[in-house]
């Protein structure tokens, strides 16, 4: 496999902070879920980032389990809003600059208020987006709190 970095992975270099990287590029893999199976992770180790909207016109990222839902209401009430939505996919390259699928915490266009879900914090590291399709990177949340500042809170469904 060639050496392909993203820019995600520039900043995170440019950092000096240290981080494994994987790439399923040359697979089938489209859902989070698709994606924690071809790399062998455990699906909740590995993230999925949502951005949403709210009725204020702030923006939000959240950090969720691929195989989590999003509960719009507790997401809405972690970050101080009355109601949040998902933001429309024709907004997101606008917005952060990243497609729907390789969409980053690190390296959006600018910084939004994050949250990342509270299980996280049961992993000494996560998994998620390199900012492309077909890359993933894994690092320490402490590591990550170095470029993107966020806050640990319950904002997926319980089942």
């Amino acid at each position: 496999m060639s050496e392909y970095k993203t820019n995600v992975m520039r900043i995170l270099d440019k950092a000096k902070i240290s981080y494994k990287h994987y790439t399923y590029a040359d697979t089938d893999a489209i859902s989070g879920t698709e994606v924690a199976a071809v790399l062998k992770q455990n699906p909740e180790q590995v993230f999925k980032t949502l951005v949403t909207a709210s009725k204020s016109g702030n923006h939000y990222v959240f950090m969720i389990p691929v195989e989590c839902e999003l509960d719009l209401k507790k997401a809405a009430f972690a970050v101080g809003e009355k109601s949040i939505e998902m933001l429309k996919l024709k907004e997101l390259l606008p917005l952060t600059g990243y497609v729907h699928g390789g969409c980053s915490p690190i390296g959006m266009k600018k910084l939004f208020k994050t949250v990342i879900d509270s299980s996280a914090q049961a992993f000494d590291t996560i998994i998620f987006s390199a900012g492309k399709i077909g890359y993933q990177v894994e690092l320490k949340p402490d590591d990550l709190r170095k470029i993107v500042p966020f806050e640990f809170k319950e904002v997926v469904f319980q089942a």
